[in-house]
């Protein structure tokens, strides 16, 4: 099979020259990718801007030298004030929410944020890189990793999946209008300044509590680091209109859940969770949330996602980006090291 039908140009091959005169706009800078995003930047010598939410934890951005605008992406007058003479916009701000509610929210956030960006940062004249996810593809099979264009089976349709999806239309078309933009999509990531905590949830929650079944399924693993520094070079060298898979290691569940409990020093799951328990849990958490009005993490779209084989191939950023990651146990250790340091753990 084969994905993102949709025609864009050429793919144009340049590099950016940076300016360091003029500053580089993160968006969702308090979540994992964009807090590690505004690190990197900073250690290269960038000059950042951030658009924060008010009332947004106050931790993330503690002690960096970033100049912060207070907005939501969902706001086009906060959007343009954040872009107004910026140099590049890396886009990170997104709701994720693997389930099947929430979607006139996640549209709000993560289709019409994108779009007030795109509009804003084509009207500049900057580039822009979208932080997609690989949910917004194709899933991959074991002996068949996904890449870009193709791949062995659809994503379940839950609220993440198409509105991520939705979002990357959204910057497509602003590449036929002209804008200079690059998509990547990030894997699962570990690794620290993880406040919410985002994917370091499940190793929290493995490390936590005794888990004797881990889900069927798999994951591409990877480190924050080496995304951030991958979506830098997305930014820097990476082709206008181009797709980048940025994995890693792909990895069954129960494989990566056995390494969590080395690592933490928890008890470690035995085997994989039949269909029988599967349907249990999934029934459980649709019904919790016709009964509570709010969907738990553990719902029938959370565990048909489970059961999904997320294998990626990252060559094509390899190839063009030189993008590499480190190996997994090291991203483990380090992510949960942190997560002690800061008193999650």
């Amino acid at each position: 099979m084969t994905g993102n039908p949709t025609t864009i140009p050429a793919p144009i091959t340049h590099r950016i020259a940076a300016d360091l005169t003029k500053p580089v706009l993160v968006t969702g800078a308090t979540g994992l990718v964009g807090n590690n995003l505004v690190r990197c930047l900073l250690d290269q010598g960038q000059s950042v801007r951030v658009l924060v939410r008010t009332g947004a934890d106050a931790r993330p951005l503690e002690g960096l030298n970033v100049e912060a605008v207070r907005g939501d992406v969902r706001d086009r007058a906060a959007v343009e004030r954040a872009c107004e003479g910026v140099h590049a916009v890396l886009h990170a701000a997104a709701l994720i929410h693997l389930g099947w509610t929430q979607r006139e929210r996640a549209r709000e956030i993560n289709v019409q944020g994108t779009r007030h960006l795109v509009e804003a940062t084509r009207r500049i004249g900057a580039r822009m890189v979208h932080v997609s996810s690989v949910d917004a593809l194709g899933a991959g099979s074991v002996d068949r990793p996904a890449d870009e264009e193709n791949y062995s089976h659809e994503k379940v349709p839950c609220t993440y999946v198409l509105t991520k999806r939705e979002s990357d239309q959204v910057v497509r078309q602003g590449v036929r209008e002209g804008l200079d933009a690059v998509i990547v999509h990030p894997g699962f990531m570990l690794g620290p300044w993880d406040w919410k905590p985002s994917s370091g949830r499940m190793l929290l929650a493995v490390a936590q509590q005794f888990t004797p079944v881990a889900p069927p399924g798999g994951c591409t693993v990877c480190d924050i680091r080496d995304v951030a520094r991958g979506i830098l070079a997305a930014w820097q060298s990476g082709r206008t209109g181009r797709s980048y898979i940025l994995g890693g290691d792909n990895l069954r569940y129960l494989e990566l859940w056995k390494l969590f409990a080395a690592v933490t020093g928890a008890s470690a799951p035995s085997f994989r969770v039949g269909p029988l328990m599967r349907y249990a849990a999934g029934l459980w958490g649709d019904l919790r949330t016709r009964i509570s009005g709010r969907e738990p993490d553990v719902n029938s779209a959370a565990i048909a996602m489970s059961c999904q084989y997320h294998y990626y191939s990252s060559a094509r950023a390899q190839t063009e980006l030189d993008y590499r990651c480190r190996p997994v146990r090291e991203s483990v250790q380090d992510a949960w090291q942190w997560f002690r340091r800061f008193g999650y753990a």
